[in-house]
């Protein structure tokens, strides 16, 4: 198999957030610098049409996918959980985007990297559930940031995860646990079929999964690994891998041409 010269292509589905009266399909520029400057892919934002974009025709440009985090969480709808409270912020957009799109990036082969919302998004997207509040879960800690503080401090090292054995994250990482920042107020309830665990925190709360049976790189965690990863030996590795991942999809799609 001959390397290509092309760049890799990784798509991010955008938000869709109201800037003014006007709405805007958006990407945090931390994730766009990660594929970029971590993964060494180019980043391809693909917006969240009312009429989304036809998936095979999506995935045919595409090497990889990363998913997000946002302000906004998944409609509740789609795990069959009781309405969101005032207040908490939805995409239906972004979950006609994502949801249908996910279990075909991972039967494509086509690598995926899930952050956050993307974290839970995966979840679902295989039948799985979420909690919508864990703070109030007896047992769990609040997991959520402190807001009035600077971003530096909400993205600091928050608590361990435990790396499932002879997992993938326990590969990248090289050891048994890793020490993680925690900005979520939702987290996985129950594990969507298909899929298993790669991280726990001290909690109980599961914080990585894998698709057990994916051909390529299907990875996903709670935490975000894209703030500042060039300072963080973990992020700085789990890009790499993503992109190693791409980049051999790329190889094996221009290969086949």
């Amino acid at each position: 198999m001959t390397r290509s010269s092309r760049k890799p292509i990784v798509g991010i589905p955008c938000d869709l957030r109201m800037i003014g009266p006007h709405p805007f399909h958006a990407v945090g520029e931390k994730y766009i610098s990660a594929v970029h400057d971590g993964a060494h892919a180019i980043p391809l934002l693909i917006p969240v049409l009312e009429n989304p974009i036809e998936i095979d025709e999506l995935l045919a440009t595409l090497d990889g996918v990363l998913l997000t985090g946002s302000p906004s969480n998944v409609s509740p709808k789609h795990y069959d959980g009781p309405k969101p409270r005032e207040g908490v912020l939805q995409d239906e957009r972004r979950d006609a985007t994502t949801l249908p799109l996910i279990r075909r990036i991972v039967d494509r082969g086509i690598p995926l990297l899930a952050i956050c919302r993307g974290f839970q998004e995966f979840n679902v997207a295989y039948g799985g559930s979420l909690f919508q509040h864990v703070e109030e879960v007896p047992g769990r800690i609040d997991h959520r940031e402190d807001k009035t503080q600077p971003l530096a401090i909400q993205y600091a090292p928050a608590h361990d995860v435990f790396l499932t054995p002879g997992g993938r994250l326990e590969a990248i990482a090289g050891q048994a646990s890793i020490k993680v920042n925690s900005l979520h107020g939702q987290g996985v309830d129950r594990v969507g079929q298909g899929l298993a665990v790669e991280a726990v925190a001290p909690d109980g709360q599961v914080e990585g999964l894998r698709a057990r049976d994916a051909e390529s790189f299907a990875l996903a965690v709670q935490w975000h690994p894209e703030w500042r990863f060039w300072e963080n030996d973990f992020s700085k590795a789990l890009f790499a891998a993503f992109g190693h991942a791409v980049s051999a999809h790329r190889d094996r799609a221009e290969s086949a041409r």
